[in-house]
């Protein structure tokens, strides 16, 4: 039986992954070694494999809190609507603003879930909707439906559509900075409204 971790190391697997998650966004997952972020960390490379025995486990590490906090952030806007309407303007409105102001959190899923040679082909199908992101928002439409808010549409198509859209404009924005996140944001929940309605 292993034994619960301390403190201290819940501490330091934090700052290992933060610097992981730092390195990754700014140098990508091929350019950052184990060496680079234990120097980041302030620690020795044996110390970081002490915590994650690999590059890439240490990678879906920060992946999986970086997923964890994004999700935390679009439930609790979404949990508090009083509509499913207003629930699914406000995943939208989250989704956007939540990789708006976490660029660095952006470039770590892209870069670990992403094929390094080209940069659009997934490792692994299905890998960037983690956290059943597309199941819980299909389930918010079906509620809606049986609530008789929404229309009838086949909620797994409707869901991996309005996923599609944020994550295009997402995408569109990360290489055009200068596209008006907010504006878009606008744009996208309008769409999203005349499917659904």
């Amino acid at each position: 039986m292993s034994r619960p971790t301390t403190f201290t190391e819940r501490a330091r697997r934090e700052q290992i992954i933060e610097c992981t998650i730092d390195l990754i966004s700014t140098k990508g997952y091929r350019g950052t070694s184990l060496s680079a972020i234990a120097e980041a960390a302030g620690i020795s490379k044996a110390a970081v494999l002490y915590h994650f025995s690999s590059k890439e486990n240490l990678a879906q590490a920060a992946l999986e809190q970086v997923f964890e906090q994004f999700g935390d952030y679009v439930r609790a806007r979404v949990d508090r609507q009083p509509d499913t309407r207003s629930a699914i303007t406000a995943y939208v409105r989250a989704m956007i603003s939540y990789q708006s102001a976490h660029r660095r959190h952006v470039r770590l899923i892209t870069e670990v879930l992403l094929d390094d040679a080209n940069g659009t082909k997934l490792k692994a199908p299905g890998s960037h909707d983690a956290g059943g992101r597309w199941q819980g928002l299909a389930a918010l439409l079906e509620d809606g439906q049986r609530a008789g808010e929404l229309r009838e549409f086949d909620t797994t198509t409707v869901a991996l559509a309005i996923g599609g859209a944020i994550d295009g404009v997402v995408s569109h924005w990360l290489a055009h900075p200068e596209l008006d996140l907010d504006a878009a944001a606008d744009e996208v929940e309008r769409f999203v409204l005349a499917a659904i309605t």
